[in-house]
């Protein structure tokens, strides 16, 4: 099984830990195949330049702790792009609504901690 990470999953780490907040039925995801986007490095890129500080890290360091640790990155492609229109507009987010759209077209569950993001009704894990 296949688990896109939303970016606030891959900023706090969790990723990287056994955290408590994992639901019991994503607590096997670390032995599937874990999944980054460009979207989220795209977005801690953006937001931290524009000096938030829940984005303050350097995202090519996290890129390439993501890589070192076997996690398989997702690019951003065409298909992804156009297929964002399909989705019903709860969510006003570009990042979150290219990784919802990623996560159905690539058929993974998108694990997140956005409430928001949690109403639409595509495989969405929630920590």
């Amino acid at each position: 099984m296949k688990f896109l990470l939303d970016t606030h999953v891959l900023l706090g780490r969790r990723a990287f830990r056994n955290d408590r907040r994992l639901p019991p039925g994503n607590c096997s995801m670390m032995s599937n195949e874990l999944v980054f986007s460009a979207a989220g490095l795209w977005e801690i890129t953006i937001k931290s330049g524009l000096g938030r500080d829940d984005f303050a890290v350097d995202a090519r360091v996290l890129r390439r702790v993501f890589i070192d640790n076997g996690y398989v990155e997702l690019a951003i492609s065409s298909e992804h792009a156009v297929a964002i229109s399909q989705l019903p507009a709860i969510h006003k987010d570009p990042f979150d609504r290219m990784l919802i759209t990623q996560s159905i077209v690539g058929d993974m569950t998108l694990i997140t901690s956005d409430e928001t993001v949690c109403r639409y009704s595509e495989p969405i894990g929630r920590v």
